[in-house]
């Protein structure tokens, strides 16, 4: 039996991406910053050998609000799907 997705209706946006961007980025850890004008997003590789930036979005405080929707609803049906996730305390990616 297939699965149906819910898509929203209207006109679907061909997306173009390099290799390299189309490949993806892995980030375990997040800063997020703003200004009156804009939210900064930096991505970061927590790794043994220290951090690094891995990817930095500049976004709007209209859009923010879009993706913190967004967020929330993808975060909802993931949790439907798959149980609920429950995020480690602390907030620190720790090795050993």
């Amino acid at each position: 039996m297939s699965e149906k997705t819910n898509r929203p209706a209207g006109p679907q946006v061909q997306i173009n991406a390099s290799d390299e961007v189309a490949r993806g980025r892995y980030s375990n850890n997040m800063l997020v910053t703003h200004t009156r004008e804009e939210f900064i997003l930096d991505f970061l590789l927590t790794a043994p050998n220290g951090t690094q930036l891995v990817s930095r979005v500049m976004i709007s405080p209209g859009h923010m609000k879009r993706v913190l929707s967004a967020l929330v609803d993808n975060m909802n049906k993931y949790e439907a799907n798959f149980g609920e996730v429950v995020a480690p305390e602390g907030g620190h990616t720790q090795f050993h």
